[in-house]
């Protein structure tokens, strides 16, 4: 019988790389080639009204009430999802289980849902004007040969609707994504975002940046290998109507600022901007960082 003595592992060798598995890292040092936005408080619908509101409603018809807030908590979910993680907010299940008897049965979400979807459908436009500043940001990005992309917790059928409503006030991306096209599902899970990178033919998801406005959209763009920037003031965390945020005092912004900033770096948002107005620097900067060979 004949027996076998491992050789030392050489320097260069498929051993060496085993023994040392991180010394081989691939660092991707190249241009950035996409941006990956959310679309509700990120491009359009500043405060992100279009969802919380009309889930007021669908909630109201039902013939139970909750809050603008509490229908805020969960956002950046596909809808279903969100009814449900609103019923599940102990003071709404707490309401609830005193209206009802019983915590929020999957048929009675399901109801839910249904009444919501045409509410959604018929006054997602209605709320959907473009934020300040997002129609110079895209135009910029197409100057710089930047891919654009995004995703969205709203179905396809809203989709559908709020599409040709934005491309008539001027915003148009290269691709869509809606929370129901996947089998796989939608955030925080990394799939809307990676359907991005397929369709636009993206080489390196380290070359991409998720622009989103919630917790579960920062989650998202992480857990595809991406960059990501949360935006404080124009989306849901702050809860300003385009109104309201021009009206209000630095007093109150700065406060706005910090607490929706620490919600979204708490999810690991790598910068905090007040909207994409502001998203051009942080660009350069992300640029910078890979040349150097930086990963998210």
């Amino acid at each position: 019988m004949t027996t076998h003595t491992p050789q030392a592992s050489t320097s260069n060798g498929i051993d060496a790389a085993v023994q040392h598995p991180y010394r081989y890292q691939r660092r991707y040092s190249g241009r950035l080639q996409a941006v990956i936005f959310d679309w509700a408080g990120t491009l359009v619908d500043f405060g992100s009204f279009a969802p919380t509101q009309v889930l007021v409603d669908a909630f109201a018809a039902y013939g139970f009430q909750i809050s603008l807030t509490e229908a805020r908590v969960p956002m950046g979910m596909a809808k279903r999802d969100h009814i449900r993680a609103i019923t599940r907010i102990p003071a709404v299940e707490q309401r609830w289980l005193a209206q009802f008897g019983s915590s929020a049965t999957e048929a009675q979400i399901d109801h839910i849902y249904e009444s919501f979807m045409p509410m959604q459908i018929s006054q997602v436009a209605q709320y959907s004007a473009p934020i300040p500043g997002a129609l110079e940001t895209l135009q910029a990005l197409r100057e710089r040969h930047i891919k654009i992309g995004s995703c969205s917790g709203y179905p396809r059928q809203v989709m559908n609707t709020l599409l040709p409503h934005a491309s008539q006030a001027g915003i148009t991306v290269d691709c869509a994504v809606a929370a129901d096209d996947l089998a796989a599902g939608a955030r925080p899970g990394p799939w809307m975002a990676l359907q991005n990178v397929i369709a636009l033919g993206i080489t390196d998801v380290a070359a991409c940046v998720k622009v989103d406005d919630t917790v579960p959209g920062i989650a998202e763009g992480l857990n595809a290998g991406m960059w990501t920037v949360g935006l404080v003031l124009s989306g849901n965390e702050a809860g300003f109507s385009l109104a309201e945020f021009e009206a209000a005092d630095a007093s109150l912004k700065d406060k706005k600022r910090q607490y929706a900033g620490q919600l979204l770096a708490q999810a690991g948002a790598r910068y905090l901007i007040d909207s994409v107005a502001q998203l051009l620097p942080v660009l350069d900067d992300i640029q910078l960082r890979m040349q150097r060979g930086e990963r998210p």
